[in-house]
């Protein structure tokens, strides 16, 4: 534990020592003094929420260079969701963003020279009281967890509801055409009148 700690103490030090230069991944492994430097990194990020980008950030950036873009702390949290958890949201949601539909791996909509980069997101935040529960999950790109496509997002075609609604249980499955029916009663009716 006390070179995890060391680690992150010497990153968090050079980081921000060296806050808007670019710096590549040699310089930051020999600061932390360890090969999981990159973990350290991730940390900082993610549980401290120091603002650092790479480039599945910030396409201006190439692989293995990181930048700390500012010292206002982002939103940050503490590692809660077990990989167990994680895999399983990412999987029940076919490794898409639920909020703009862009697959892991894909260039972004928004973005296309950023590869999509997923995240587990809360539905209920949790400052307003919301749990790790996997229902209060989703799968979320780093670019909508950011807010900055949020405005006017294009909504996903009918081929990809149906690709994600073949993934879901016969019981999704049934709950989803019950909503349907009740709202569209009318062409509901008279679709199984022309079966």
């Amino acid at each position: 534990m006390a070179t995890r700690t060391g680690a992150r103490a010497k990153l968090r030090s050079y980081l921000t020592a060296h806050v808007g230069e670019v710096l590549d991944s040699g310089t930051l492994r020999q600061v932390a003094g360890t090969s999981e430097w990159a973990r350290r990194l991730r940390e900082l990020r993610d549980e401290e929420g120091l603002d650092i980008a790479s480039h599945n950030d910030d396409s201006s950036l190439r692989p293995g260079q990181y930048i700390l873009r500012s010292l206002l702390q982002r939103p940050h949290f503490e590692r809660t969701i077990s990989k167990e958890t994680r895999s399983f949201v990412l999987d029940r949601n076919g490794f898409t963003c639920q909020q703009c539909g862009a697959g892991a791996g894909e260039p972004h909509p928004y973005d296309p020279a950023r590869k999509t980069r997923l995240h587990i997101g809360h539905i209920i935040d949790k400052s307003m009281g919301g749990t790790d529960d996997p229902a209060n999950l989703r799968a979320i790109c780093s670019i909508c967890n950011e807010g900055l496509a949020n405005i006017a997002l294009e909504r996903p075609s009918s081929a990809k509801v149906l690709a994600q609604l073949r993934r879901t249980t016969g019981q999704d499955q049934l709950d989803v055409l019950r909503w349907l029916v009740k709202k569209f009663p009318e062409q509901a009716t008279s679709y199984v009148r022309d079966l």
